[in-house]
């Protein structure tokens, strides 16, 4: 009776202990700051909401037990996403990214309750005192990708494949055409608007419509990989976007306009742990290694092209010249950026005017 008795005893204390060391364990959960990152679409899109992903694997590596992350995927650029951002941040979330532009306004109202949360969101302009903004300047890639094209073109003919009629899809058209006409004075762009961040079968539409219109090089800034795939069925060239996209069609393949989020992620995770992050704007590029033209086919583009996008980009890397350095002509012919002037970021934001190279006119 003693041995059993002996026995429930330390029974009872082991289950003590494990019950302590549970509680114990949840509080330390507890305290553990929480991060959540809020997607437009599936990381299966292999484009935006891929690199965003990307991203935040990278953060979530840095980090470990530090931090707890949360993914939530399929959010629509709706009120349905203000439910979402308020169910984060009553959930205790001390960091939430909403990495979609139609989320801004339905995320600032959420951060306007809970001011103790810190709310950053994508490609946005908005301000408050716990609401900041992140971009990264993925025309300094396209620009490089352009002067890629400008090399290989044999039409003089690039097509691009374009989401909606906002400026940072502009300055990513404007930057293309801008690069491939500082090699090859000739070349034209034409544009095809599918106004949908993600919809493969237009984006497939699209690209067939622009090869039937002589276009021999494609770029897009939608969010699947069927430009590049389509390039490859109809034996034309093209460009991957957000990530390298090489497998989707190894031949068509000049290389891949590739986001960098994870560099942003890390970097903002750490400020808001250290009690130093700020509101401000941050908007990175090829100097933070936030953005890069990646994997580039040697095969299929000339060694001195090669050879140009390299001084192009290390011209970027040192942050002294933009691509958005003049003289820059308008589709008339009239110079929107005289020569010695850079457009600064705020008149980045609200780019709405095509440059010379660039068929057709912008939708209303």
């Amino acid at each position: 009776m003693k041995k059993r008795t002996m026995l429930g005893v330390l029974a009872l204390a082991a289950g003590s202990l494990a019950a302590s060391g549970a509680l114990t364990q949840t509080a330390q959960a507890a305290d553990v700051p929480g991060v959540a990152f809020v997607y437009l679409g599936n990381p299966g899109d292999a484009g935006w909401t891929f690199a965003h992903d990307q991203g935040s694997k990278e953060a979530e590596a840095k980090f470990g037990n530090k931090v707890k992350i949360t993914r939530i995927e399929n959010v629509p650029e709706s009120a349905d996403s203000e439910r979402v951002f308020r169910d984060l941040a009553n959930k205790g979330n001390k960091i939430i990214f909403g990495s979609s532009f139609g989320y801004q306004d339905f995320e600032l109202k959420v951060a306007k309750d809970f001011p103790d949360t810190v709310f950053l969101h994508a490609t946005g302009y908005k301000k408050a005192a716990n609401f900041g903004t992140y971009d990264v300047r993925m025309y300094q890639g396209a620009y490089l990708a352009g002067v890629a094209a400008g090399y290989v073109t044999k039409t003089n003919t690039l097509g691009f494949v374009a989401s909606v009629p906002i400026p940072e899809v502009v300055r990513n058209i404007n930057a293309y055409t801008l690069g491939a006409r500082s090699v090859n004075p000739k070349v034209h762009t034409k544009v095809i608007w599918i106004n949908s961040w993600f919809d493969p079968g237009k984006e497939k539409q699209a690209a067939e419509t622009l090869i039937g219109q002589g276009a021999d090089v494609l770029l897009q800034n939608t969010d699947s990989s069927a430009t590049l795939a389509t390039a490859s069925e109809k034996h034309v060239h093209a460009f991957g976007w957000d990530s390298d996209m090489k497998k989707f069609g190894p031949d068509a393949h000049l290389g891949s306009v590739v986001a960098h989020w994870g560099v942003y992620y890390s970097a903002a995770i750490q400020q808001v742990l250290d009690g130093k992050w700020k509101n401000d704007p941050v908007w990175w590029g090829i100097p933070q290694k936030a953005v890069n033209l990646e994997d580039l086919n040697t095969s299929a583009i000339p060694a001195n092209a090669l050879k140009e996008v390299e001084a192009k980009r290390t011209q970027l890397s040192g942050g002294k010249w933009d691509v958005f350095t003049g003289p820059i002509k308008d589709q008339t012919g009239a110079v929107k950026v005289p020569a010695g002037k850079t457009l600064t970021d705020p008149e980045l934001q609200r780019l709405n005017w095509y440059v010379e190279g660039v068929d057709g006119s912008l939708p209303k």
